[in-house]
């Protein structure tokens, strides 16, 4: 029983520098999953020479694939620009959990 207690704090620097941050990797990945299939951003690249609203009609087709990669321009940049905050926004958070331990040594021993 007393061997355990000795080994606590290596067991605390494993589940605090190894596992968790990897639990919240997996949990960003599938964040950053869902996040891409609710704004359609891998949708908008494979369409993106495709018209808008499927007008096939003669004479219309041209306007339709230019207005398409018109509007579609806008779309993807409007949502690699959330995506790119999103990962901003889940690097400070891992940072923040992995010098959690750090930040409390050091008012410790302030």
């Amino acid at each position: 029983m007393f061997k355990f207690y000795l080994t606590l704090p290596l067991a605390f620097l494993i589940f605090w520098f190894w596992e968790a941050p990897l639990g919240i990797l997996s949990y960003f990945a599938s964040l950053n999953s869902a996040f891409l299939q609710l704004f359609s951003l891998p949708l908008l690249v494979k369409t993106y020479f495709k018209p808008w609203k499927s007008e096939y009609r003669e004479g219309l087709v041209e306007f339709s694939i230019a207005m398409g990669m018109f509007i579609k321009t806008f779309v993807i940049a409007a949502d690699l620009i959330l995506f790119i905050f999103l990962i901003l926004v889940e690097l400070v958070l891992l940072l923040l959990f992995l010098f959690i331990p750090v930040g409390v040594l050091f008012l410790l021993l302030k």
